[in-house]
């Protein structure tokens, strides 16, 4: 559920002429230090904005939540639920403080900066067990079954047939010799678990994939470029994909764990979710509504993240439409930490890391 659009760093790609990988990550480097010296002058003024919101919010009679920017492929639900007020008519308001890097999401709802965001099961997995005191109440993306359009999956894999002509299915990786780099958004999250999963039931090792971490919209400048052999990315960068003549050589529902292969959830800490079960309550009813509104209006909910999110954009992800928990779809993300080495065997376990409290 996490990928996170950087226009600086493509622009910045586009313009560069690399002639090594050491090079590219060197100016990628320098980018994001700018990028950091950029964010740091800015924090206190977002953060001051989304005070002065907050307190707008509240005179209002409104309950704000906090939340990041949501600048990223799963920014459709927050969009639509927010821009057609079924917020509003649950009494909320969302504030948005700013974009925050992947692996800082959780550390800004622990430390109070934020409120709630979302996040897969591994993510969430490897937090709980690292103490951290967090709680999914209601789910956010799923994979759709297959009798839905294919651009509505969850996540599509891509290779460049300038680069690699002779690659047309995953199992033809192991033509390629040595490792292959891969596009990875961060570690334990939806890329890799599926990513692995797909390369199991394709004989491909497990060890032939070197993970390469950026963002998304990054990764389709790479591809083409020839820096990563494979990238995956989620629907709002397939049409990009595809207008740059990457071809397509899986996607989710070759995982082979259904509807789980996007199964994601927000999440709030333990301690808020103890404060305010009321406007939890109010939350999840919301954002299951303007769910359900982006799968039965795709076109509509397409261009509002087109519009919010600033890429071109031909699909959304598909939502889940009630406030419903369903344990078992996280059997396969937590025994894919447990066979990779990354949890110990029995240490988190479903009810761990959700709360039923909130199911209609």
């Amino acid at each position: 559920m996490t990928c996170v659009v950087n226009e600086k760093v493509v622009r910045g790609m586009k313009m560069a002429e690399k002639k090594t990988i050491k090079k590219i990550l060197g100016g990628i480097i320098g980018l994001a230090v700018i990028g950091l010296v950029a964010y740091g002058a800015n924090l206190g003024n977002k953060h001051a904005a989304a005070g002065n919101e907050a307190t707008a919010a509240s005179n209002e009679g409104l309950f704000p939540i906090r939340t990041i920017s949501q600048t990223a492929c799963g920014s459709t639900p927050w969009i639509v639920t927010d821009q057609l007020g079924f917020f509003k008519e649950e009494g909320l308001q969302v504030v948005y403080t700013g974009d925050t890097q992947p692996n800082q999401i959780v550390p800004s709802i622990l430390n109070g900066s934020n409120d709630v965001s979302g996040a897969h099961p591994n993510t969430l997995a490897v937090a709980i067990a690292g103490g951290a005191k967090i709680k999914g109440v209601v789910r956010a993306g799923i994979d759709p079954t297959p009798d839905k359009d294919p651009k509505l999956r969850h996540m599509n894999w891509y290779i460049n047939p300038n680069v690699n002509p002779d690659i047309h299915t995953f199992a033809d990786l192991n033509k390629l010799p040595g490792q292959v780099k891969f596009s990875l958004i961060t570690p334990n999250q939806c890329s890799d678990f599926l990513g692995n999963s797909i390369a199991d039931k394709n004989n491909v090792s497990r060890s032939k994939i070197e993970w390469i971490t950026m963002p998304d919209v990054q990764a389709v400048q790479a591809l083409k470029q020839g820096l990563v052999t494979v990238a995956g990315v989620h629907p709002p960068f397939y049409k990009s994909m595809e207008d740059a003549g990457m071809v397509k050589i899986a996607d989710s529902l070759d995982a082979g764990v259904g509807v789980a292969g996007g199964i994601g959830y927000y999440y709030f800490t333990t301690d808020f979710i103890e404060k305010h079960p009321d406007i939890i309550k109010k939350f999840a009813r919301a954002i299951a509504k303007g769910q359900k509104w982006a799968n039965d209006h795709p076109e509509e909910a397409r261009k509002m993240t087109e519009d919010w999110i600033h890429v071109p954009v031909n699909a959304t992800h598909y939502y889940a439409t009630d406030t419903k928990i369903i344990e078992s779809e996280i059997d396969p993300w937590l025994k894919d930490l447990e066979n990779s080495g990354v949890l110990p065997k029995g240490k988190i376990k479903p009810s761990d890391m959700v709360i039923h409290t909130f199911d209609n």
